[in-house]
């Protein structure tokens, strides 16, 4: 990946619907040459796809959590692999200190949360966890 590319990924990232046409204006390169690197990232895996961020206080009865999770000796793997395919888990994030992966978890409430966090402890590998409950937003 060169600066172009790096550019590009800049402006899809501030907005991935912007028109082939627009990024080439703001790149100063041609549509044709655009979509060639866009299919390029794409097809090579550095693109995984498109999404819609949605502001958090916009969906109703969202209930945010993020678990931090410790994950015993050479479990990572199987750990990250178990997490990643449940759809409540909506990011992952490995960090260090105390806990290994902090993950963020969606839920239509609290029982359903309570139901999320007791599969996840279940995951064989996972040596503890610590959950907090996001209540508001200072910002975004």
């Amino acid at each position: 990946m060169d600066d172009i590319d790096q550019q590009l990924l800049s402006l899809l990232r501030e907005n991935a619907r912007m028109p082939i046409l627009s990024l080439a204006k703001k790149l100063r390169l041609s549509r044709t040459t655009i979509q060639k690197r866009v299919d390029k990232l794409e097809q090579s895996g550095v693109i995984l796809g498109y999404s819609v961020r949605v502001k958090p206080d916009a969906v109703q009865h969202q209930i945010r959590a993020m678990m931090n999770i410790a994950i015993e000796g050479n479990s990572a793997m199987a750990v990250h692999l178990a997490l990643r395919t449940m759809p409540q888990v909506q990011s992952l994030y490995t960090t260090n200190g105390k806990w290994d992966v902090i993950a963020e978890i969606r839920a239509d409430s609290l029982e359903v949360l309570n139901l999320i966090l007791g599969r996840i402890r279940a995951v064989p590998g996972i040596s503890g966890s610590e959950t907090n409950i996001l209540l508001g937003i200072l910002k975004m």
